[in-house]
């Protein structure tokens, strides 16, 4: 499947009119997963702590990251002489791969979930599907092209098993549909257990295609 490998290329995946139309997809997309929050976001800060709001937008705050990652490799392609600021992108990097595989990924399967159990699916739901599965996929085609290493890496999946507890012990986990409503336990197992797979995921995105001298071994 040489097309295959030709679209994943380092000549396309980082050609600057492909990281244009990236960050016209992004910035916006964005923007409007935080705002399709808007009302989980109320709830959270009239009846909770304040301190948990950074934990309830997990998708938009994904796809944030990620096009953070995406712009900084843009803008600055070879790490920064100071070591904290190659410390910062690092970190990023890592949680913009981790929880863009793993959100797009959970997104995509509670909604075939609910379906499974009599929820009707909508125009909405496909767009959420089709959006979420690229975003996990453009995802790990990135991987390999960013700075980070393994102690990111960790950092990542602290925050995001951090945001697993967080979400679970306090109830500011997205919406489900109300056909899973008895099913938290097993939505929540799954969750933890999807954090350790996009963990895994992106370990492999990015150290088993390694780039080296302009080149890359594409996928």
């Amino acid at each position: 499947m040489s097309w295959l490998k030709w679209l994943v290329s380092r000549s396309i995946l980082l050609h600057p009119a492909t990281l244009r139309l990236l960050m016209l997809i992004y910035v916006p997309g964005t923007v409007y997963g935080y705002y399709w929050y808007k009302d989980q976001l109320q709830r959270t800060w009239n009846d909770n702590p304040h301190w948990q709001i950074p934990f309830v937008p997990d998708s938009p705050t994904a796809s944030l990251f990620f096009a953070i990652a995406v712009l900084w490799l843009w803008i600055s392609p070879k790490p920064s002489r100071r070591g904290w600021v190659n410390g910062v992108r690092g970190i990023v990097e890592a949680l913009g791969v981790v929880t863009s595989v793993k959100y797009g990924v959970w997104a995509t399967a509670i909604i075939f979930a609910g379906q499974a159990q009599g929820d009707t699916l909508q125009w909405e739901h496909w767009m959420l599907i089709v959006g979420h599965s690229a975003m996990a996929l453009t995802a790990l085609f990135y991987a390999r092209f960013f700075t980070f290493g393994g102690l990111a890496l960790l950092a990542a999946a602290a925050w995001t098993f951090l945001n697993d507890t967080i979400d679970y012990r306090f109830d500011v986990f997205p919406s489900l549909p109300w056909q899973l409503d008895d099913d938290l336990f097993y939505v929540g197992l799954f969750t933890f257990v999807l954090t350790a797979v996009s963990v895994l995921a992106a370990a492999i995105a990015k150290f088993a295609f390694p780039v080296r001298g302009g080149k890359d071994k594409s996928f």
